[in-house]
């Protein structure tokens, strides 16, 4: 097996899951749920909002206290958010340590409405008295201000709303500064005469959308975690086909993205239901807490946290010890991790993202060089033998038994394994796959400078310098290891290769930091393949 089939072997791999994933896209998008058609058709003795999860036991609505709709604002010095009084909804996040585009000075908008889109974060009690479940709607609550600043290490947004019975309701939000979870409180105090029963509910809801690019493979859509599965995801096309209903204690659910991921995340020490829903084109995924019973003339306090930001893998692990799995490196991830970690260690030591990426390059592929001399040294005999294997062909003619027998004979006594250039290539492969996601995921990388021109690994080199570098390369390759193929049409196929590769990476926009591991790959396997031939051309083997 020579090097330019290997070349053709991955390129026919790469362009046939993308495809797939391209068809995949195209062809299987999500339905749009019609259950809303269904309830308004279909009577309800509560018919609460549409938005708020069944309760585990018949809900008994409250009255609301009524009160003018309002937006109280937070500040910290990551985020900018949005609180809508009515639910005590999460309606808008923006990340002010990230930017929307490159080089803009707006900050990126993680939650929020845009391009006719809804990403929110929802949460409120349920349950026989919980005032989300009552048919007047959702409760508005009352708020001392409008704005809040961060000004510490702590800021508390405390919002309140009081029910017919005189049973308070405070929901608060507890902000961090540098942290992008943020703690949910809710107390109740039961001054009422009599006992009540409520259940907190948490949840995530975004509208249904497709991913656009070819390349773009990263996953778009719900993911959750129990005591028994770390992480599973739940697509939108999952949540077409069924409602999500799973018992666990503790776990997680989230909404993930490339880059970044949202995830409520609630008490481990007590049982919950996760579940989701799809209404009017908006899928919503969440966890129901079990009720919790409170005396009269008593409090409980509810609690929780969300968690909404970048795939930062060590502040998701803190909150939860699965949740680091929505940084999803694919079902390589015992791989990609270790190289993630070993990359976050050269950036601390060189301070640039490129320089890294060239040095954990060099990093694995030394690593990996006992398997490359093994699979140069098994191609460069297997070119040696051509000459004899061409005279059994012209010897033994159409016979293909005796022919066989009489290769595996000459394998045998010339001491050469057919497959000894393809089984070093199958051995690195889950490395280079490994590679290929930590590069695709790191949210580090995202608007991350190299130099020159290149000042976003995370974007496709503007000037199509590395995808042609990347072709010389592959054609320096194929220089050093010329071919043997006697086939016309393999020799066209192996000679336009760099030229089909050149093309793919321009049309297809790869972020420039895979590429660049790519080339810089390329260029080591040319250094290595120019020691390896030296070394058995100077015991007297000929080998180009």
């Amino acid at each position: 097996m020579e090097s330019q089939r290997t070349f053709l072997f991955i390129g026919l791999l790469l362009v046939s899951f993308l495809l797939f994933q391209e068809w995949n896209n195209t062809y299987n998008k999500p339905i749009a749920d019609t259950s809303a058609t269904t309830q308004v058709t279909t009577p309800t003795s509560n018919p609460v909002s549409q938005d708020v999860p069944a309760s585990s036991q018949d809900d008994v609505p409250v009255a609301a206290t009524k009160a003018i709709r309002s937006t109280v604002s937070v500040t910290t010095d990551v985020f900018e958010v949005k609180i809508d009084t009515k639910g005590g909804d999460i309606v808008e996040a923006k990340l002010l340590q990230h930017a929307e585009t490159h080089g803009s000075e707006e900050p990126y908008l993680l939650l929020g409405e845009f391009e006719n889109k809804q990403y929110i974060s929802q949460s409120g009690l349920i349950g026989l008295n919980g005032p989300d479940a009552s048919r007047d709607g959702r409760p508005v609550y009352q708020s001392e201000q409008t704005a809040y600043t961060l000004n510490g290490e702590e800021l508390r947004v405390p919002l309140t709303f009081v029910d017919s019975k005189g049973v308070t309701f405070t929901k608060t939000f507890v902000f961090k500064a540098g942290k992008y979870d943020v703690a949910l409180e809710y107390n109740v105090n039961n001054s009422s005469a009599d006992p009540i029963q409520v259940q907190l509910y948490t949840q995530v809801k975004r509208t249904i959308q497709s991913k656009g690019s070819m390349v773009d493979q990263t996953y778009l859509g719900a993911a959750y975690g129990t005591s028994e599965e770390p992480y599973e995801k739940y697509s939108f096309d999952d949540m077409s086909e069924a409602n999500l209903n799973k018992n666990t204690q503790g776990g997680y659910i989230a909404f993930i993205q490339h880059y970044f991921v949202s995830a409520w995340v609630p008490d481990q020490t007590i049982n919950s239901t996760i579940y989701s829903l799809l209404r009017n084109g908006q899928g919503i995924v969440g966890i129901k807490n079990e009720p919790v019973n409170i005396a009269a003339n008593s409090n409980a306090t509810l609690s929780a946290t969300y968690y909404m930001g970048p795939k930062d893998s060590d502040a998701l692990e803190e909150i939860q010890s699965d949740l680091d799995l929505t940084v999803d490196y694919g079902w390589l991830f015992f791989i990609s991790q270790p190289l993630f970690v070993l990359l976050k260690l050269i950036y601390g030591v060189v301070g640039n993202w490129g320089v890294a990426i060239i040095a954990i390059t060099i990093i694995v592929k030394s690593a990996l060089y006992p398997l490359t001399k093994a699979q140069y040294t098994s191609m460069a005999k297997m070119r040696m033998l051509q000459p004899k294997m061409q005279a059994l062909k012209e010897r033994y003619g159409d016979d293909r038994q005796k022919f066989g027998q009489a290769t595996m004979e000459l394998y045998r006594k010339e001491k050469v394994n057919p497959m000894g250039g393809c089984l070093p290539l199958l051995l690195q492969m889950p490395i280079f796959l490994a590679l290929f996601y930590v590069f695709l995921e790191s949210t580090e990388l995202r608007h991350a400078e190299f130099m020159l021109w290149l000042t976003d690994l995370s974007s496709k080199d503007p000037y199509y310098v590395l995808p042609i570098l990347f072709g010389a390369s592959m054609f320096l390759t194929q220089k050093l290891q010329p071919m043997t193929v006697t086939d016309p049409m393999q020799q066209k196929m192996m000679t336009y290769m760099p030229l089909v590769f050149t093309f793919f990476f321009i049309i297809f926009p790869f972020p420039s930091g895979l590429v660049l591991y790519w080339l810089v790959s390329n260029l080591i396997t040319i250094a290595q393949m120019l020691v390896i031939y030296r070394g058995m051309e100077k015991k007297g083997l000929k080998v180009r």
